[in-house]
């Protein structure tokens, strides 16, 4: 009897997680930051092309994109650099930005089972970042580092403290599949871009504007 009331508590618990993740996600409409002014933005970047890409986006957007906040994994030795000379180039001088370093999600070539263990372990490192930086949006590109990063910031919607817009954008380098952050975060995102029409046309959700890098 124990047993089936577990059962039945621990049913109804996940049934309410889910149908308040459904509303969070769902109340994008609503939410528009950038009516208010300026829109606080926390940026993931990867490495490599990831960083490069999501860079030349960046560099792309207005100055009211501020202040920017960049997260970065521990290991990633390069993107730092790149990120200050960035933002070092800018004619705003004022304009404030972050960078903040939280432990890789996955290695290249980690197995399935530790890249589990490995990504909660980079969830807890970054929920008491994204609560502390209460972004209006989460920018990414697919490094894995922006699945934690993600799941912070609908963490903090569901919890009533603050819509967290999510905006993904899958790399040039996706012509015919998403990436594994993409999949992931397909039906978890607000807006969702790819660079090419053939992934516009397997997935609906998308939104396809040519080449965005």
């Amino acid at each position: 009897m124990a047993m089936l009331l577990g059962i039945t508590v621990g049913f109804v618990g996940f049934l309410l997680f889910l149908l308040r993740l459904i509303f969070v996600v769902k109340t994008d409409a609503k939410c528009k930051p950038g009516d208010k002014g300026q829109v606080c933005v926390l940026v993931v970047a990867g490495s490599g092309g990831h960083t490069s890409e999501i860079l030349r986006l960046m560099d792309s957007l207005s100055k009211s994109y501020r202040p920017r906040h960049y997260v970065i994994a521990e290991t990633d030795v390069m993107s730092e650099d790149k990120i200050r000379t960035l933002e070092s180039a800018k004619e705003d001088k004022e304009s404030k930005f972050t960078i903040h370093r939280i432990p890789r999600s996955r290695e290249v070539q980690q197995s399935w089972g530790s890249s589990v263990v490995s990504t909660l372990n980079a969830f807890l490192y970054s929920v008491p970042l994204v609560f502390r930086l209460r972004p209006d949006m989460v920018l990414c590109n697919g490094p894995g580092t922006c699945v934690p990063i993600c799941m912070a910031g609908l963490l903090l919607g569901m919890l009533g403290l603050k819509k967290v817009l999510i905006v993904y954008v899958e790399s040039i380098c996706r012509v015919e599949t998403l990436s594994l952050s993409g999949t992931l975060l397909y039906y978890l995102s607000d807006y969702f871009f790819v660079q090419w029409s053939t992934l516009r046309d397997k997935y609906p959700k998308s939104i396809f504007l040519g080449r965005i890098v």
